[in-house]
């Protein structure tokens, strides 16, 4: 059995005395797209933090091709090739949309002494740009945005230029926190549309947090159900969509899961 990309267990994340995350676990092999749903509350936004090294688990282990990261810090997660794509976006509004660009470029070679990453950031310039216009090809409204402020830019655009900061580190994982949070339906058609081509074309891998459970199914083969942050269900998006209790409380407008095991 191949070792996954990465691998989840039994991860417990508490802020204070409430536990957001109990017990979860979860796998994600290399190249695969994993959908994540639930609702608000959930723990989806605590696990990508956990996976991503933002905040550190109570308990439980996170591997990266089987070596312990479960403490790492989210530079060195970067630099094993995770990169996240945070809710709402989070673009720098008063940089223009390559500025945003290039600083996620900078958290690949980015340590703790700034005089040494910006040493490493001058070192390997060359390649950063052509990682830029690896970006512009992928991307290509990127480039006609390249000179205005990401503040200036509609929540398509800006979630573009979140996607692209994202894919100047060089991922082999991109986790991204709700896709479609706050865009026209016909806007995230578009951003599935590229995240598929993205991961059948270029091996990258796809973990999707998203509450809008029919865009996860569509774009992810398969798919987690998380609740009051315990997972309930996993399997093939195809049998989850058909799983009654999914279809009431993620198709249909319901909430609970509760009892789905």
């Amino acid at each position: 059995m191949s070792v996954p990309l990465l691998d989840v267990d039994g991860l417990v994340v508490k802020y204070g005395g409430a536990v957001a995350l109990d017990g979860v676990s979860l796998r994600l092999e290399t190249g695969e797209r994993v959908a994540l749903i639930g609702p608000n509350g959930a723990g989806k936004t605590s696990l990508l933090s956990a996976i991503s090294g933002l905040v550190r688990p109570a308990a439980g282990t996170v591997r990266i091709d089987g070596a312990d990261v479960t403490r790492a810090s989210p530079g060195r997660m970067v630099r094993l090739g995770v990169s996240m794509i945070p809710e709402g976006r989070q673009v720098f509004p008063s940089l223009t949309a390559e500025q945003n660009l290039l600083l996620g470029a900078f958290g690949r070679v980015a340590r703790r002494e700034p005089v040494t990453a910006l040493l490493r950031y001058a070192i390997e310039r060359g390649r950063i740009m052509e990682r830029l216009d690896g970006v512009y090809e992928l991307l290509p409204k990127l480039r006609e945005l390249r000179e205005r402020p990401a503040g200036r830019t509609s929540g398509g655009e800006q979630q573009m230029v979140a996607i692209g900061r994202a894919l100047m580190a060089d991922p082999r994982l991109l986790a991204i926190d709700e896709l479609s949070l706050g865009l026209a339906p016909i806007v995230v058609q578009d951003l599935a549309v590229f995240l598929r081509k993205l991961n059948e074309e270029r091996g990258v891998a796809i973990l999707l947090v998203e509450q809008n459970a029919q865009l996860a199914f569509e774009l992810c083969p398969r798919a987690y159900v998380l609740e009051a942050g315990q997972l309930r269900l996993e399997g093939p998006s195809a049998e989850l969509q058909r799983n009654p209790l999914v279809q009431t409380a993620y198709l249909g407008g319901g909430l609970e899961v509760a009892e789905a095991r």
